[in-house]
């Protein structure tokens, strides 16, 4: 068994991807052989969406009986310690009948306690142990901790002998504050891990919807021609919670809405709409293409900041029928600072691509906290017809749904029924995931986690693509952070600050407010 002291020396080697492990196959289904290793494996994340993602790939067939899930933390547990949380935890919200099923999965279920950046290494000699004779399984690292854990995680899993050819590491977002901080955790990563090793997750990038954008636009031949300036007015990304930040405060000073929305899930649905058609789907060539979009976006700072972005702050208001506190009095462990009273909950951008295909045509992104809605989606907004015969008639548009219920809906102009005059009326064509398949829609995290144990990197984000985003992001947050101005405050309940829809208004557009099925 290795240990501390015989560690080797340097990163392993390898100068080509080594491929996953081998995976079982059950006709259609894969089922992965992995060790996969959650550090911070007692916390919110794990809880809410890992660990009930891992439990229906298990009860799908997508996991080996062989597959183990061994959680990292400072909790002192045993494994049956662990055990009880799950059940006591993650199991109500399943509503996991398969009583075989639960127990099996359980069963795969491992605690480890270790303090990474503490002197005493008794926990990596305990998972190394854990983990001795299994070198030829593939070893998943998924860090869903705070990115300053990044670095020295991955110096410790070095040390301790655990990082081999076959091992990989799934960083959790944001990657950094600013361009030179995702440079330097991208550095202390990469010192250990080869790029094709790491796998930067964003789990909008999971969502049936956004995978179904690439097909719609690559599959279907119709879209094309008219998938560019001389069509299309205008694109709108939206991302609403109705939800504040009680009890996440000083998170959320630190980050705020464009480091912790725009920069990573925004920017990322902006390409997927924008980038060009790659040569193949494979994956190096979509995100190639992405890179691209990213790095022809107009840049913004100084005073177009104040001309193309608004920031935001919710003070109270309602919010379902309900009183809400504000954001510098929701009930946090600290107090209110100045940090606290120049963050944005809200931000919207004027974005632009300056290639051919998309020459004139803004990008409107949109975030915010306590809105009136939870909703995540793309608006892409067609022009007029040249010359409309038909009195009242309106523009086409596509509306693509992340959340709450996913789908795709095409409005198109019709004919409402009835004898008279032809009165034209928009009419949604939709597609509804859930109801046209007839089968449960997986979470994000579901698919993610199936790509990184297969080693199939498609959905994930490479260095150049986050520092490229970053590149874009810091000006706009340089030139708040200079400014004397406070965010535009915003009654909870409510969609944003004035300044976001003058944004719009300024052209003559507005954002897409309307409920869809």
């Amino acid at each position: 068994m290795p240990s501390m002291a015989s560690a080797p020396s340097a990163p392993p080697a390898a100068s080509a991807d080594p491929g996953p492990s081998a995976p079982a196959v059950s006709g259609r289904t894969t089922a992965h052989v992995a060790d996969l290793i959650v550090f911070g494996g007692t916390g919110d994340l794990s809880m809410r969406k890992l660990l009930p993602a891992l439990y229906h790939s298990d009860r799908d067939g997508r996991l080996a009986p062989e597959t183990r899930i061994i959680a990292m933390s400072r909790g002192g547990l045993t494994d049956t310690d662990f055990r009880g949380k799950v059940e006591a935890e993650v199991r109500p919200g399943l509503h996991a009948g398969d009583a075989e099923g639960w127990d099996r999965f359980l069963r795969r279920l491992h605690h480890v306690s270790v303090d990474v950046g503490g002197p005493d290494h008794a926990g990596w000699s305990a998972l190394t142990h854990l983990l001795a004779g299994r070198e030829n399984t593939a070893r998943i690292f998924y860090l869903a901790s705070p990115p300053m854990t990044f670095g020295p995680f991955c110096r410790g899993a070095h040390e301790a002998g655990l990082v081999t050819p076959l091992s990989r590491v799934v960083l959790e977002k944001p990657l950094g504050r600013d361009l030179a901080g995702a440079r330097r955790i991208n550095d202390e990563v990469g010192a250990i891990f080869q790029e094709h090793q790491i796998f930067r997750i964003d789990h909008y990038l999971g969502k049936e919807t956004v995978q179904n954008l690439l097909v719609l636009r690559f599959a279907n031949a119709f879209l094309e021609p008219i998938w560019n300036s001389l069509w299309i007015d205008h694109v709108q990304i939206t991302a609403a919670e109705s939800v504040g930040t009680p009890g996440r405060r000083g998170y959320y000073d630190h980050a705020g809405a464009l480091r912790d929305m725009v920069q990573n899930h925004l920017l990322q649905l902006l390409c997927l709409v924008a980038m060009e058609p790659p040569s193949r789907n494979d994956r190096e060539s979509i995100r190639d293409e992405k890179v691209k979009i990213l790095q022809s976006l107009r840049p913004i700072s100084g005073t177009e900041a104040d001309r193309f972005t608004v920031r935001g702050q919710y003070v109270a208001g309602e919010s379902r029928g309900q009183a809400v506190p504000g954001y510098l009095d929701e009930p946090d462990q600290t107090a209110p600072t100045d940090a606290s009273r120049r963050v944005e909950t809200f931000t919207a951008i004027r974005a632009e691509v300056k290639n051919w295909r998309w020459a004139g045509v803004p990008f409107y992104l949109r975030t915010g906290k306590r809105m009136p809605y939870r909703r995540s989606e793309i608006v892409v907004q067609f022009k007029d017809v040249p010359h409309s015969i038909f009195p009242g008639g309106g523009p086409n548009r596509l509306v693509l749904r992340l959340q709450p219920s996913e789908g795709i809906h095409l409005h198109i102009m019709a004919k409402e029924p009835g004898a008279g005059e032809v009165v034209p009326r928009p009419v949604p064509l939709s597609l509804s995931f859930a109801d046209t398949f007839r089968t449960r829609v997986p979470e994000a995290y579901e698919r993610l986690l199936m790509d990184v144990l297969s080693g199939n990197p498609t959905l994930f984000m490479r260095r150049d693509e986050v520092e490229a985003a970053w590149s874009w992001i810091d000006p706009i947050i340089a030139t708040w952070e200079s400014s004397a101005a406070l965010p535009e405050t915003y009654p909870a309940g409510t969609s944003g600050p004035a300044a976001a829809h003058e944004l719009l208004g300024r052209s003559g557009r507005a954002w897409h407010e309307e409920d869809l099925p």
